[in-house]
């Protein structure tokens, strides 16, 4: 089997199927682990997203369910902790028609599943010190969480090492299948049979080549750049929301502010627009963080598409048999556009 694209997808993909005795290949034109997958925040924010896709939600509360048992197992076979954490995400709320706005949405992410609470000032700035004193109130989703997506990057990379899983770094990739079948992949290497495909290279999965015009998944890129500064370990606990822009406590100190969304092709550049759009965020959510330091600046590539932002999966090239050969499986992913 082989999978295109080593992000934290890929990986992941890489991973259930190695653990289950499948032979497995990554593809990809960068160090495993990097592109989007490193350049994230590592939120599991289910409610926070606000998606409106009752499916994707039900998906990603799972998903939060079982994340702590996989980066424990993680942690187990390799000995690199992902730091999962659930401290909560706190949007706060500068001015009254903002709380108001924030308390109306309570019970609807309560009807979700969400544990919430609807703080006051003075309940918000004992929750977290850090926020600006005129907080007018806030509201604490509590049962969100957050991980280390660099950490868990090289976690899995690990794994996928220790089950025999192959990185192969390639310049392009061609996928060789008609209307009926998938039947593998061509590199400057040469032909590789491949039972199943796995497309999950994120932002470039609708530009593989080769694949069917049927199969071909309406993603585009979104650059987003962040910022993170150093402040005292514990100086902050929560994701704290101001609108769509965040910030993301690290257990190694840093605070991650993000992010930019901006259609602009496959630049990641850092752009001083950007990074006082994110720091003006910042400060107006903490003037406390006026003398901290800016420890580094990156940028990565998102992949909305068309009417849903979660993942596609697609079977287009089936003929109804049971033969593994005929199946061209689709995996792709993406972050909802910002709604204040």
């Amino acid at each position: 089997m082989a999978v295109i694209g080593a992000g934290l997808i890929g990986c992941g993909v890489a991973y259930e199927l190695a653990k289950r005795g499948c032979a497995v290949s990554v593809y990809d034109r960068a160090e495993p682990a990097r592109a989007a997958s490193w350049a994230g925040a590592g939120m599991l924010a289910p409610y926070s997203e606000a998606t409106d896709d009752d499916a994707m939600l039900a998906l990603c509360r799972e998903a939060l369910a079982v994340y702590p048992a996989f980066v424990e197992e993680l942690r187990e076979r390799v000995g690199v902790d992902a730091h999962f954490g659930r401290a909560g995400a706190l949007h706060v709320a500068l001015d009254a028609s903002r709380f108001f706005e924030l308390a109306t949405r309570a019970d609807a992410y309560r009807e979700a599943g969400a544990v919430v609470r609807v703080l006051d000032r003075a309940e918000t700035l004992a929750r977290e010190p850090l926020v600006a004193r005129d907080v007018v109130g806030s509201l604490l989703i509590e049962d969100e969480a957050q991980i280390d997506n660099r950490r868990l990057g090289r976690a899995l990379v690990a794994a996928c090492e220790a089950l025999g899983v192959h990185f192969k770094r390639v310049d392009d990739v061609v996928i060789e299948a008609d209307a009926r079948r998938v039947r593998g992949l061509r590199t400057a290497r040469g032909f590789v049979s491949a039972s199943v495909i796995v497309n999950a290279a994120g932002a470039w999965a609708g530009e593989l080549a080769g694949v069917p015009d049927a199969a071909r998944v309406p993603v585009r890129p979104i650059a987003g750049e962040m910022v993170a500064l150093a402040i005292p370990n514990g100086a902050m606990r929560a994701n704290v929301w101001l609108g769509h822009r965040y910030l993301v406590p690290r257990k190694d100190g840093r605070l991650l502010i993000g992010a930019t969304m901006e259609e602009r092709g496959y630049n990641t550049r850092v752009t001083a627009g950007g990074v006082y759009a994110m720091l003006d965020a910042a400060l107006t959510v903490a003037p406390a963080l006026a003398g901290s330091a800016v420890v580094e600046t990156w940028a990565g590539l998102r992949c909305p598409v068309r009417r849903i932002h979660g993942p596609i999966w697609a079977e287009p090239c089936s003929t109804g048999t049971s033969s593994p050969q005929d199946t061209f499986e689709m995996v792709s992913f993406s972050r909802r556009l910002p709604r204040n």
